[in-house]
């Protein structure tokens, strides 16, 4: 399944999820819904996926940390803010990057539709 497909599925579970539970809770408790929903229909994800950084040569442990990782392909980073902001979107992208995936889905669950709480971010490699 390529990663567009598999965007589309996180998608239409995480509106369920936010169309059950609504806005304002904790991020980890999305995350676990999602981890939980994903591993419901049979999908391979992982959850806390370590990223090191790889600096001249030397492999860093800097503590970075993918939400979920859904089939080795898709990043999900998960947010539940105000607003979304550069930063997050960075963040996002900083992921892509590190661990040369090619797709990845910023979801901010603290929205009133949660379709205004997604965005693709895409890795130029």
């Amino acid at each position: 399944m390529k990663e567009n497909e598999l965007s589309h599925i996180v998608i239409g579970l995480a509106i369920d999820i936010h169309s059950s539970l609504g806005p304002g809770l904790l991020e980890s408790a999305y995350q676990e819904c999602l981890f939980y929903k994903l591993n419901k229909e049979g999908f391979k994800v992982e959850k806390e996926k370590t990223m090191p950084l790889i600096f001249e040569g030397l492999k860093l442990d800097c503590g970075y940390r993918i939400d979920l990782l859904v089939e080795n392909k898709l990043v999900i980073e998960i947010k539940s803010v105000t607003e979304l902001n550069d930063v997050h979107l960075a963040q996002t992208l900083t992921y892509l990057k590190l661990g040369d995936y090619k797709l990845g889905l910023l979801i901010n669950f603290n929205v009133t539709l949660l379709k205004f709480g997604i965005k693709r971010v895409v890795n130029g490699l």
